[in-house]
């Protein structure tokens, strides 16, 4: 899956999103520093020490999460360790978690790798539903299941969600003759991906050749894939992306879009991606609530209120992360009660206000850091409601161990190809035959 291959990617720009606040807040992304993880327990006060392993930015730090819960606890030090991708920082943690040895107190696990962790890590990790103040109720239903196992053992605790909207340019939409009311816009592709390219053909028809509809293939296909229930496997864990109608429906539905040129030739998230927002050669982009910090870090200033948020054609999820307390630790019952606290609705709000990391935890979406939410890419857009109510709406997907490798090899090994000058049929049996091979290893 994209989202963990490029965590630092989409959380090294942070979100201003209450409009209280009155400013945003400067991009940041979290320096490698010493990958060696920290073992100490205490300090030479005496108090003990909470250690947490992540990955990106995160947000507990920077929107004062930790020090705010050492004032409630003042015999509590925390302290964190960031590696900055999540490619480098999950094969160091199924190290440590098969020897036992160098893991933090507290361990972030991404949603692409929750599954492979459920299904071979459990056994490594507390379990989270025995902590007292705990209640599955507490989370979006789907979120919560992600981390548990078949007996009921939570891996780890929900933190941010990736709620699906459609971010669109206002000017650009006009240009084209198209509606660039919010409602008007949502109601151009309501309920149907196809209604969307539908809509991008008309936008091609009235823009010219200046812009593209969308900013890229892999930024569509995942949009796609990311609103259907199964996709790359099926709930008895069986490997089923060659087979699912759904997942060959959203490959082709990709490949019409680049056919017709409605996308860019670009892999999201690499610098001539990034480049392309900032000289306006798009006019949408699947937008989970961390999109429009990026969109934010990558414009020109005079963008600042061009953008507005749409509803997607389905729902859908685009990343998200969970916090595991390992068993080996130091400090597991405190470890338990920071985790607990850290993914209760009150800082899942307060981390949404700096971090726009949007809450897995339904009783977060009343709270004013979600209800009163704005951005100033964004304008006036309800970007709390939008986020909200697609984030109830979101299918329970099955995730499996591999679908980041299925993920990368339907849009570097794919789609993408088609906006080269392959063919369809050519782009699939190499997405097919490269995925497979990458599954056999």
């Amino acid at each position: 899956m994209r989202a963990a291959r490029n965590r630092s990617a989409r959380k090294a720009v942070v979100v201003a999103a209450i409009a209280s606040l009155g400013a945003g807040l400067l991009a940041g992304c979290a320096d490698d520093g010493n990958d060696e993880d920290s073992t100490s327990s205490g300090d030479s006060s005496g108090k003990t020490t909470i250690t947490l392993g992540l990955f990106g930015t995160m947000g507990f730090k920077e929107a004062g999460l930790y020090e705010e819960y050492e004032k409630l606890n003042p015999d509590i030090n925390v302290e964190e360790t960031v590696t900055e991708r999540n490619e480098n920082y999950y094969p160091a943690l199924v190290n440590h978690l098969t020897t036992e040895s160098g893991l933090q107190d507290v361990q972030a696990i991404e949603v692409g790798n929750i599954a492979e962790v459920v299904a071979t890590q459990a056994d490594k990790f507390a379990d989270m539903a025995k902590v007292e103040g705990v209640q599955p109720s507490s989370w979006l239903d789907w979120k919560w299941k992600q981390g548990v196992t078949k007996d009921g053992q939570a891996v780890g605790l929900g933190t941010d969600i990736g709620p699906m909207a459609i971010c669109y340019r206002k000017d650009l939409f006009e240009k084209a003759g198209l509606p660039t009311d919010r409602d008007e816009v949502s109601a151009l592709w309501a309920g149907d991906w196809k209604k969307f390219v539908e809509a991008g053909e008309k936008y091609k028809k009235g823009a010219g050749k200046d812009t593209y509809f969308m900013d890229s293939p892999g930024g569509l296909i995942n949009a796609i894939l990311s609103s259907e229930e199964e996709k790359f496997y099926d709930s008895s864990g069986e490997v089923i992306y060659k087979t699912n109608p759904a997942v060959k429906d959203a490959f082709d539905l990709t490949a019409e879009a680049a056919e017709k040129g409605l996308v860019q030739a670009q892999t999201q998230f690499q610098p001539a991606w990034e480049q392309t927002i900032s000289n306006n050669l798009f006019a949408t982009v699947a937008c989970p609530p961390w999109m429009i910090g990026t969109i934010k870090g990558k414009s020109q200033p005079e963008a600042a209120g061009k953008w507005d948020v749409a509803v997607a054609p389905k729902s859908g999820n685009w990343g998200g992360s969970f916090l595991g307390v390992p068993k080996s630790g130091k400090n597991v019952k405190e470890a338990q009660k920071l985790v607990a606290w850290l993914t209760a609705p009150e800082q899942q709000a307060k981390l949404f206000a700096v971090q726009g990391s949007f809450p897995s935890a339904p009783a977060a979406y009343k709270l004013p850091q979600v209800t009163d939410a704005k951005n100033e890419m964004t304008g006036a857009a309800p970007i709390g409601d939008i986020f909200a109510k697609a984030a109830e709406a979101i299918p329970a997907q099955v995730i499996g161990p591999k679908d980041q490798i299925i993920q990368q090899g339907l849009t570097d090994n794919g789609v993408i190809l088609v906006t080269q000058g392959k063919s369809p049929e050519e782009a699939w049996e190499n997405a097919t035959k490269t995925i497979d091979n990458n599954l056999e290893k």
